[in-house]
Formats: structure tokens, sequence, C-alpha cells
């Protein structure tokens, strides 16, 4: 028994050498070939609705905002071909005797002329919202986005809707005004 031990305890020591001898480097560099991801079916953003009552001229009104994916508009495609459903939105404002004041349906072509040509080619639109009612107009957040982009890179735009119902867009590079601060209609243009 003495002698079996001593054996073992030689044995473990030269496995343990064995295992700390550095290994031969080779040269080769082994990667992964990239393969490049399938278009799958068209992508849809999901369908948005928003209702919210507000006050306006010692008046209220219910604001309805309802984004709704449009197979009859032209897709975008990202840059290895997915396609991705334009989306169309319709406001309506009503007073509150449940009479409409306001009601247009907007595509991505409504907003055209304020586009940049990246816009134009690969941006949906993807959101509407209300801002603020201030003396003279009705103001609204519209954004335009590329496919897949993050909350923060988008084109912001302003809708302005005045008392007599007509529409005043414009590009809306101060971001302090899509926070909260006050509008005060300058450069606006009616469509």
């Amino acid at each position: 028994m003495k002698r079996i031990v001593p054996i073992a305890v030689l044995a473990a020591g030269i496995m343990m050498l064995g295992a700390c001898k550095e290994k031969k480097q080779t040269e080769e560099i082994i990667a992964t070939k990239y393969v490049p991801k399938k278009p799958g079916a068209p992508i849809r953003m999901q369908k948005k609705e928003t209702t919210e009552q507000i006050s306006w001229g010692g008046q209220t009104y219910e604001i309805s905002i309802s984004r709704t994916p449009a197979d009859s508009l032209p897709m975008v495609a990202n840059e290895i071909g997915q396609k991705f459903v334009d989306n169309r939105i319709a406001l309506t404002i009503r007073r509150s005797d449940g009479s409409e004041f306001f009601r247009q349906s907007f595509s991505k072509a409504s907003f055209q002329s304020y586009l940049t040509p990246d816009y134009r080619h690969v941006g949906l639109l993807s959101d509407m919202r209300f801002k603020e009612a201030n003396g003279a107009e009705l103001n609204f957040i519209v954004s335009l986005a590329e496919p897949e982009a993050t909350d923060d890179e988008f084109l912001p735009l302003l809708l302005s809707i005045n008392r007599q119902g007509g529409i005043g867009i414009r590009v809306e590079d101060d971001l302090d005004m899509l926070a909260g601060d006050d509008y005060s209609g300058e450069n606006e243009e009616d469509i």
C-alpha cells in the first residue's frame, strides 16, 4: 500500500506537468463566413389609435389619431431588401356637440415637399401626436423615420390647424419645441 501512494502521486504530478505544457500556436485564423440575412415578408408597424379631450378657445374638442399600415401605399426597403409597409394616419377633430371640425387622412406623400431625399425613398410615416392648443392653432408633431430607426432618429414636422381648418406644415428643427416650448407660427406654409 505504501508503494501505491507514491506511484499515484508521481502519476498525478506528471499529468499536471503535461497540462501546463504550452500548446503549439498556429498562424491560422478561424472565422465564420458571413451569410447575409434574407428579406422576409413585408414588416408592418402596429395599428395605433389615440383619443384625447382638449380645450381650445373656451371650447372642448376631441382629437382622434389613428395610424394604420396601408398596403396600397408604396413600400420602402432597407439595404438588404427587406420591405416595410408605409402608414396612413387619420386625424379627426370633433366639437363637444359631436360635429366634425376637421377630418383628413395623411400619408408620406402629404409631406413630400418637406422631406429630404433619404426620407423620400426610405422613410415611413411613423407617428402623429397632439402637442398643444395655442390661441390660433392646434399643433401636432408628425414624425417620419427610416425603418428600424431608434426612437431619436426621425424627421420631425409641425402640423398646425387654424380655426378655419387650414393646414400649415414646417420642418421642426428646434428640439426644445418638441419638448413643449411655445410655437410662434413663423415660416409656416399653407397647403
